[in-house]
């Protein structure tokens, strides 16, 4: 029973969680975004201790229950494991018992926490264990979710309903997809051959949980006066931490999964209260944690992963690739990124400092921003955060997903009036792109679009009031949302852009 509540929990927290990197409309954050906000590193960075006090506490009472139903790393790594060993019992029964290797664990641990004082974000996020996996979910999943929705969509659209609308995909940076594919083949080569190895040799959230997962209450335990030496429990723990032999458990790696419990025909485990060096009796229920039995949530999964797959096939066949055209006869030359002095975060960020020493690249923000501004930076030492670019949108002053999502503190929570009246950067006009003075031709399109009002269109000569208008920006109005920028008509590069602000400010 004790297994079938633990998979329960942990189906439903990683189909919700991978759900909030998948879903483009909100509708899932609304109900379940508190999910992302409990994961153990971006509550401890956003001060929240409220949950820290309760993860804590909770490991202090049942042990690394979080790794094993919280975690959507750990329960990945149970569904590659799985698959594996639905293969047969010899792949179930492949694991065996190894000494802990507190060298790699704890040093991992402080060159973590050196990243995290120093401020090198790119550390950082490449060892969190769920923005590992965000990455993973931003990156490959999310892909195939929006092909296999746009593929809807075309359906829907010819059959006179407009119930699911397309969305684009598109690569948002190289070096992080990369490392999302590095990151993927690691854990699957691991979990396939081991299970857990990453969990407990290079996790620094497991390391921190199974040390306070020693002095936990309830534990897994083995009655030696039961106990036949038969091996079953070692040869099935995924985690490494059953000695048989010495009928000893390292609850420092024990993950609390109770597959043991269901393993052993003895009856000799049990998870029960007491001191380690207590021999309890009890009564296990093997019909229901039998040896080999399989989530159905996993296969669940495994199939819509599958059929999300044959749905971008499917869809890569039926449309072919659209063009952006002007007026359907040529094909608009897209924009290039600005060099900026200085990167732009969003409004709530207060600063790039601040931003820097909280966000975990997580790519959550990434994924759910509908105005497609926010992208990870190729930075060295801010590689993977999110930062903001407006060639194929721009930061509307309404919209506030970003700050809403957000579960580690790196953009604060605001309402769209405090976003209309903070300055995230300025505009700087460029004179050498500008199109009335290149081309001849009125345009004003910065002026028209600036939702604060914040430019104006002068005569070129002052003294000549037919010379060609061009743009004047106030910057003590201007909130640096990108509106100008995205909208101006100049090509590859915009007259006008935003430069960024070291520490946002209020009008």
């Amino acid at each position: 029973m004790l297994k079938k509540i633990r998979l329960t929990l942990a189906t439903l927290f990683f189909c919700i969680i991978t759900l909030l990197f998948l879903d483009f409309t909100g509708t899932i954050h609304a109900w379940f975004g508190w999910m992302a906000k409990i994961q153990f590193l971006p509550a401890l960075l956003a001060l929240n201790l409220g949950v820290v006090i309760l993860l804590v506490a909770l490991t202090l009472v049942f042990g690394r229950i979080y790794c094993s139903v919280i975690c959507p790393m750990g329960v990945f790594q149970d569904i590659v494991s799985w698959i594996n060993g639905r293969r047969g019992r010899k792949n179930r029964m492949r694991f065996s018992y190894s000494p802990a290797k507190s060298w790699l664990r704890y040093g991992t641990l402080v060159l973590f926490v050196a990243a995290l004082i120093a401020g090198v974000g790119s550390f950082v996020a490449l060892l969190a264990p769920y923005s590992s996996y965000g990455r993973i979910a931003s990156n490959l999943f999310s892909p195939l979710y929006r092909w296999g929705n746009n593929l809807l969509a075309y359906i829907a659209e010819r059959a006179g309903s407009y119930a699911f609308y397309e969305s684009e995909v598109w690569l948002k940076s190289i070096p992080t997809f990369i490392i999302a594919v590095v990151t993927f083949i690691v854990i699957v080569f691991l979990a396939w051959r081991n299970s857990r190895t990453y969990c407990n040799t290079i996790c620094p959230v497991g390391t921190v949980l199974g040390f306070l997962s020693r002095f936990s209450i309830f534990k897994v335990r083995i009655d030696e006066s039961k106990c036949k030496s038969c091996s079953l429990c070692t040869r099935g723990c995924k985690a490494a931490c059953i000695d048989y032999v010495n009928h000893s458990i390292d609850y420092s790696r024990c993950v609390d999964c109770f597959d043991c419990i269901g393993t052993c025909t003895h009856g000799a485990i049990t998870f029960s209260a007491g001191s380690r060096k207590d021999t309890l009796s009890g009564t296990v229920n093997h019909d229901a944690t039998a040896s080999g039995q399989a989530s159905p949530a996993a296969g669940t999964s495994r199939r819509k992963f599958l059929s999300i797959t044959a749905l971008m096939a499917a869809t890569a066949t039926v449309r072919a690739q659209e063009k952006k055209v002007d007026g359907g006869l040529a094909a608009i030359e897209g924009k290039k990124v600005p060099e900026r002095a200085v990167k732009i975060v969003p409004a709530g960020a207060l600063g790039i400092r601040n931003f820097a020493r909280h966000c975990t690249a997580c790519q959550l923000c990434v994924s759910v921003c509908p105005n497609q501004v926010l992208r990870p930076s190729t930075g060295l030492l801010d590689m993977m955060q999110p930062e903001m670019s407006y060639e194929r949108g721009y930061c509307r002053p309404e919209c506030t997903r970003c700050s809403d999502v957000c579960p580690a503190g790196a953009i604060h929570p605001v309402t769209a009036e405090e976003k209309s009246s903070i300055q995230i950067g300025h505009a700087v006009w460029v004179k050498e792109n500008c199109v009335p003075l290149t081309d001849g031709v009125e345009c004003g399109n910065c002026a028209r679009h600036c939702p604060a009002g914040a430019i104006q269109m002068v005569p070129y000569d002052p003294a000549d009031p037919d010379s060609p208008k061009i743009p004047v920006v106030n910057t003590a109005r201007c909130i640096g949302c990108g509106a100008c920028e995205n909208l101006c008509p100049a090509r590859p590069f915009s007259a006008i852009y935003v430069e960024g602000h070291e520490v946002h400010s209020e009008i």
